[in-house]
């Protein structure tokens, strides 16, 4: 088999548009991903199906399934279709879901090693991952908002450091440099560097952290936004760079950290003597792992006390790094809770929208739409305008931006619009990030010390799931964590085609607004003064529990 590409134009291999949009998505995940010979699309373990012949039966299922069957897979295996109705999902799934006490990495890897199950990531499994344009914009407001609370609102002249370049951090350089500041990114695997830089996301590379320091520096000086990849390992380098009394003024890692097997590279170790060791004493490597990531959160914590903003960018490096001797790990912020959670209070999130077509064009007339219909939304149009000069298509050509309730299904109507009316050359896959307001329980990243007390709540992502169902979605799926992640998470993921047709308007409004509507609920549920707000506003039908708290039950 040869290198699997999304499939272009207006050609059908399945019976419409609908199976034939999730089919493009899952081989445009496998495009854009870290390793498709093992079908990993990023984070070292995030599969986009089980095996392959899973694969070449999702493949031929799709092609022959009908508008009103849908097919259930579980952890990347297709398990069977069944007749429901043409409103229904055509694909539902759950990947990764252990029983409580069952779901740590030790079981997950066993588990794995029988071919029992998949890590699903968050967009892996779900057929949603975009490459490293699907998270630039979270990244970008990240530093955006680090800019307004500490740095007066502009990052020029301010030194950024971070870790990791794989399918998620690889957006970390170009969301640094769009905030106007120089970033240092180290990364110990080459091949990553060299990725970002084909890909317009990094722009220098380089193994000596002398020349880096002095690129960093000359930019810093001058105002100017530099991004440099230095080939080595954040646990080395951290630790150097506090000798050295380089200071920094943001901190944050974005490496695997998660896993310690699968994921972080230990320091003394390549990726390649990783892997061997990987086979020959896996809990050596996992000791060794973890002792580095010590290391560099030890470091981390070293920056806070001499003043840098220093962050947890969701990759549980905090969680690893308790279990290894740095109790005070949580010192440090998660980002969700530091920087964003006033913007998921009111449902706004990453949402994404795809060309199946694959002509860029489709996107550009989109954004046209945005700038003009969305003009009084300034997180979307400052975003928009970036991402049109500076932002390059991965894969099928798609963008993101921070939409919330009511917005979301208003620009995809008005795409179905344009799709019904023949000005764009094909249909659109709307999706979203499971990081988002209803669609995630994860008590070290999303919902970390939530007013209400309910970060471990698993409830709401599933309950996202079953109205995503009830509400037309075309696809829905139900993740947990695996590897390192086992035991931390679970979440819920959407996707919705608009294929100009009045049935997928219906699907497209009714599935975005009840979605994004939870959203809003869960965090009125918590006390959110913002999220009660919206839910007024937005005239989202909340049943208030208060009002029956003074009526006497016998």
């Amino acid at each position: 088999m040869g290198r699997i590409t999304a499939a272009r134009g207006g050609a059908l291999r399945c019976k419409g548009w609908r199976q034939e949009a999730l089919l493009r998505m899952l081989e445009n995940v496998l495009e854009n991903g870290e390793n498709q010979r093992e079908l990993i699309v990023y984070a070292s373990l995030g599969k986009a199906a089980r095996n392959w012949p899973s694969y070449l039966a999702i493949v031929d299922t799709l092609k022959r399934l009908e508008e009103d069957e849908t097919l259930v897979i579980q952890s990347g295996k297709p398990i069977g279709v069944f007749k429901t109705h043409r409103q229904a999902p055509l694909v539902v799934m759950a990947n990764c879901n252990l029983v409580g006490r069952w779901a740590t990495s030790e079981n997950f890897y066993e588990l794995q090693d029988k071919g029992l199950i998949i890590w699903g990531g968050l967009t892996a499994a779900a057929w949603q991952y975009i490459g490293s344009q699907g998270v630039i914009q979270g990244t970008y407001e990240i530093f955006q908002s680090i800019a307004r609370l500490h740095f007066g609102g502009n990052l020029r002249g301010r030194f950024i450091l971070t870790a990791g370049l794989g399918g998620m951090g690889g957006a970390q350089p170009l969301a640094g440099t769009l905030a106007g500041a120089a970033i240092l990114c180290v990364e110990v695997a080459e091949e990553r560097i060299d990725k970002r830089i084909a890909a317009g996301y990094l722009q220098r590379k380089t193994d000596s952290l002398d020349e880096a320091l002095a690129w960093i520096e000359i930019a810093r000086r001058s105002g100017e936004s530099v991004s440099v990849g230095l080939l080595g390992n954040a646990a080395e380098v951290y630790p150097e760079l506090l000798r050295r009394g380089v200071q920094p003024d943001v901190v944050t890692d974005q490496t695997s950290a998660h896993d310690l097997l699968y994921g972080y590279i230990p320091e003394g170790y390549t990726p390649a003597s990783a892997a061997a060791a990987r086979k020959e004493d896996p809990a050596r490597l996992q000791a060794a792992a973890g002792a580095s990531i010590a290391l560099e959160v030890k470091a981390m914590l070293q920056f806070k006390e001499r003043g840098a903003i220093v962050f947890d960018n969701g990759n549980n490096i905090r969680s690893q790094a308790v279990q290894h001797g740095v109790p005070d790990a949580f010192e440090i912020d998660i980002f969700t809770e530091a920087f964003l959670r006033p913007l998921f209070a009111k449902a706004i999130g990453p949402f994404r929208w795809i060309a199946l077509s694959g002509e860029p064009q489709d996107i550009r007339i989109i954004d046209e739409l945005i700038l003009q219909e969305f003009s009084d939304n300034e997180i979307v149009t400052n975003w928009i305008k970036l991402a049109n000069d500076h932002i390059p298509f991965e894969g099928l050509p798609a963008r993101i931006g921070w939409f919330g309730h009511k917005d979301r299904s208003r620009l995809a109507v008005a795409v179905n619009e344009l799709v019904r009316e023949g000005r764009l050359a094909g249909p659109v896959a709307f999706s979203r990030d499971h990081l988002d307001a209803a669609a995630m329980a994860h008590p070290n990243i999303m919902t970390e010390r939530m007013k209400d007390g309910s970060d471990a709540v698993s409830d709401w992502p599933l309950l996202n799931a079953m109205l995503n169902c009830s509400s037309m979605a075309d696809l829905v799926a139900i993740h947990s964590g695996g590897g390192g992640y086992a035991g931390y998470m679970t979440s819920a993921g959407v996707t919705i085609v608009a294929d100009g047709t009045a049935d997928s308007g219906l699907r497209l409004r009714t599935a975005l607004d009840n979605d994004t509507g939870l959203g809003v609920l869960r965090y009125a549920d918590a006390g959110y003064e913002t999220s009660l707000a919206e839910a007024a506003n937005k005239e989202i039908d909340r049943v208030d529990t208060g009002r029956y708290d003074d009526i006497p039950v016998d």
